[in-house]
């Protein structure tokens, strides 16, 4: 067994996601629960790991986005259009949930400079690795915040995000995308991965390499 260990940004330790349906909502919503705050926008003066949030430093007015559309009214995605042209459709700020929001940061945090398609591989491995079974933690937040898995969880919390930057919005319709299962990555059942400049000499199948990471099962 390979040993769980962070191994730096941009890899995911050999080492799961409850997902949120519209119904658990709607029963929520009935009975008056509060809804959590979402942990990226969560900060205490008395938390050293929760940084003030970074100025916006985009321009609005060239900023693509789709922010208004909720739950609620979402668009309805043709499945056959591009990749590219899903995101520009689910593009948004805000995740809708805290699950979301984590599946999103794991997006974020791994692969936002990353083409779409390697982010799309790297959220098909978080929910991969909710979907296993026991293996993992059964939620996105579970599966982010899984002691020595995502170099950048530090105590369970991760740095504060920009989230009307154009690739904070890019992670989310990912997010939405791998959620909803509107899209298959061609990592398959991957549930590891690595970057590329680093060797870990790990002992599993490699499924596939997408951008600037290999990935494992």
């Amino acid at each position: 067994m390979v040993a769980a260990t962070a191994l730096g940004a941009g890899s995911v330790a050999p080492a799961q996601v409850v997902r949120v349906s519209p119904t658990d909502q709607a029963v929520a919503a009935v009975a008056n629960i509060p809804t959590p705050e979402p942990l990226i926008l969560q900060q205490t003066a008395k938390d050293p790991l929760a940084p003030a949030d970074v100025a916006g430093n985009e321009d609005p007015a060239t900023t693509p986005s789709n922010d208004t559309d909720t739950d609620e009214t979402a668009p309805v995605v043709d499945r056959n259009a591009s990749l590219a042209e899903t995101v520009a459709q689910l593009r948004r700020a805000d995740a809708g949930s805290r699950e979301l929001e984590c599946l999103a940061a794991g997006v974020y945090f791994e692969s936002k400079s990353e083409p779409l398609a390697g982010q799309l591989a790297v959220g098909q491995v978080i929910a991969n690795r909710a979907d296993s079974n026991g293996r993992f933690p059964s939620t996105y937040c579970g599966v982010l915040t899984q002691r020595g898995q995502f170099s950048f969880v530090r105590g369970g919390r991760w740095p504060s995000v920009n989230t009307n930057s154009l690739q904070w919005k890019n992670a989310v319709a990912i997010a939405r995308i791998v959620d909803g299962d509107m899209r298959q990555s061609n990592v398959g059942k991957a549930l590891f991965f690595h970057a590329r400049r680093v060797s870990p000499g790990w002992r599993m199948t490699r499924v596939a390499a997408v951008g600037n990471h290999i990935f494992y099962r």
